[in-house]
């Protein structure tokens, strides 16, 4: 018994390995999976804000992010030597720190500043972005740089 479930998660690895990364899908995906899901929340719970924010600033800040992430990563379908000799993890972590990093410093600058130099009055709405944009950033980083990881075929000599 313990060899079938070997091979089974052998021929599963080499299926995921052999995927490859469909910019285009990982777009759609970003941005379906947190609006149904805080979308779905939003309605369940009575939000109404979340509801209308899964749909705008959620899931269109992860379809952006997921293309801008994605399209670096692949680079015209040659990825850059560092990219796939960097450790999974490592590589994951510092697109993630610059990714939420530039949307927080977006949320923050957007509720600040749109109020401040135009008539929009502060609102709720505003406010949010400080919060999902880094947020929904850091997880499209996250997701699309693993996935593009997984489907990149591995360098002699680079780490797993």
């Amino acid at each position: 018994m313990p060899a079938t479930k070997d091979r089974t998660s052998r021929n599963r690895a080499a299926s995921r390995a052999s995927r490859p990364f469909t910019l285009w899908r990982e777009v759609l995906t970003a941005y379906a999976a947190p609006a149904l899901m805080a979308g779905t929340a939003g309605l369940v719970n009575g939000q109404r804000d979340l509801a209308v924010a899964a749909c705008t600033s959620i899931a269109g800040t992860s379809a952006v992010v997921a293309f801008l992430v994605g399209a670096w990563l692949r680079r015209g379908g040659r990825p850059r030597r560092w990219t796939v000799t960097t450790p999974r993890f490592a590589l994951t972590a510092a697109l993630v720190i610059t990714t939420a990093g530039a949307a927080a410093l977006l949320g923050w600058f957007t509720a600040q500043w749109i109020p401040a130099h135009t008539p929009v009055p502060v609102t709720p709405w505003l406010e949010r972005l400080r919060i999902d944009l880094p947020v929904s950033a850091a997880l499209a980083t996250t997701i699309v740089t693993l996935r593009w990881r997984a489907a990149t075929p591995v360098l002699p000599g680079s780490p797993a």
